[in-house]
């Protein structure tokens, strides 16, 4: 992020805008929307600008342009045809201070003005750091689609109430989740269909009914997907904005945390092989004291919490304890890596079977089952297996796969970080090494590998 987003208060204050054609008047249109005090120069203008001239809602300057005249402004639009004048109106801010914008010219502004839905008092702001424009205005189209109108009357109405419900509950944790509670029921509803009123009755009542005591902890097991952020389902990203504290691990992507509400407490809990920042049983007993505390907690797992991800064991630590919980499955990277990486784990043709296994067992073993591992026409995923892949790799030749047989492992797939190392299981383990693959990887076995060079769709970063 490049540029902080934020809405600045110009009700009554002086704004200057340099221009007098069409894009001018789109600016001072967003301006009075914002009841700023606006101040027009320009040696001529449109009939709209005219037009509110004449009506006294803007004050009009006939002139050319000079440094003189931003004095006082709280904030300055260049909206001319003219590069040269909007560079010294760009310049001349600067030199006082005053935030400037300068249409279609990213470089000379310290301010953006994003592509903007209104549901006001609910407003909300898209910008590409003036990069792409079109592309803003496209997102904010997408916005209005889900965003129904009567969004701004319930904020209004939630302001109503604001100093009640702070009475009422004495936490800002509390208070939140009063909103949330009341944001996902019928309350919405009415107001969306125009019973304001019912809604407000509504609302009162819900207020004299709720008790702060009872707003009671939970944990949310959801599961993060293999990387790529726009492979969360919609539930796991309404829960991950919900959290009050995040205890995730290593294989969670950073894309994915940017996810997660701002202001959630984070705990990091990653594992790698033999290294734990918490053992798995402390993990467990973490998330039962933290929601027995009353917060909402986030168990943030990559891929599907119980594909390898422990998730049953935490989860019966908090049927032990009484503890709510609810679980969100995710993708598991044995489907997203696969898929990004253009291998089918089945097809007509190469494999009418496939098998997951983890690469180490709970004591770190590779006591694994090779007879089933070495079946015909499956595929074999391999979580968590870089460490022992050469011993996978023989182990499997020696229960008769040949070692012509396609393999590949595939680094932090799914993201634009993705690394594929294609070969056989007689050479797999020595590329893997010469290309210095960390984890996390998946390594995939069976005959669908082959097809990778003719599916691969998604390829940033191929070896």
């Amino acid at each position: 992020m490049q540029a902080l987003p934020i809405f600045i208060n110009i009700t009554n204050r002086p704004c200057v805008v340099i221009g007098g054609g069409e894009v001018a008047s789109r600016k001072v249109a967003v301006l009075l929307k914002a009841n700023a005090a606006v101040t027009l120069i320009s040696p001529a203008i449109c009939h709209e600008l005219q037009a509110l001239a004449d009506a006294q809602r803007i004050q009009y300057t006939q002139a050319s342009y000079a440094a003189a005249q931003l004095q006082g402004a709280c904030l300055v639009i260049a909206a001319t045809d003219d590069m040269a004048v909007n560079k010294a109106v760009s310049h001349d801010a600067k030199a006082l201070n005053i935030p400037v914008n300068v249409v279609d010219a990213p470089d000379l502004c310290t301010f953006t003005m994003g592509s903007i839905i209104e549901r006001s008092p609910v407003v909300i702001a898209v910008s590409s750091e003036g990069n792409a424009p079109v592309l803003a205005r496209y997102i904010r189209t997408k916005i209005e689609t889900m965003l129904p109108a009567g969004y701004g009357r319930i904020a209004a109405i939630a302001g109503e109430f604001r100093e009640q419900v702070k009475a009422k509950f004495a936490t800002t944790q509390a208070r939140r989740r009063f909103w949330e509670g009341v944001l996902q029921g019928p309350i919405v509803e009415r107001v969306i269909s125009g019973q304001e009123q019912a809604a407000r009755d509504l609302l009162r009542d819900v207020l004299n009914e709720t008790n702060d005591t009872a707003c009671k902890g939970e944990v949310f097991l959801v599961g993060g997907g293999p990387g790529d952020p726009d492979l969360l389902t919609f539930r796991a990203l309404r829960l991950m904005q919900q959290c009050d504290v995040c205890v995730y691990d290593k294989l969670v992507s950073p894309e994915v945390m940017e996810l997660v509400r701002r202001d959630a407490e984070l705990i990091y809990v990653g594992k790698a092989r033999d290294q734990h920042t918490l053992p798995q049983e402390e993990i467990n007993e973490l998330l039962a004291k933290l929601a027995l505390q009353g917060k909402r907690v986030l168990r943030l797992k990559g891929g599907d919490p119980f594909i390898f991800g422990r998730g049953g064991e935490e989860i019966e630590t908090l049927m032990e304890h009484g503890v709510p919980f609810q679980v969100v499955p995710g993708i598991t990277a044995a489907n997203g890596v696969s898929s990004y990486a253009g291998i089918p784990l089945t097809h007509r043709d190469y494999a009418q079977a496939c098998l997951f296994i983890t690469g180490h067992l709970k004591d770190g073993t590779l006591d694994l089952d090779w007879v089933a591992m070495s079946r015909p026409r499956q595929t074999v995923v391999v979580y968590m297996g870089l460490v022992g892949l050469a011993e996978i790799c023989q182990q499997l030749i020696a229960h008769g796969v040949s070692p012509d047989m396609p393999a590949a492992v595939i680094q932090q797939g799914t993201t634009q970080r993705q690394r594929v190392v294609a070969a056989t299981l007689k050479d797999l383990a020595e590329k893997v090494g010469g290309a210095e693959m960390k984890p996390p990887c998946l390594t995939i076995i069976g005959e669908v590998v082959q097809l990778r060079e003719k599916l691969n769709w998604f390829n940033p970063n191929a070896d």
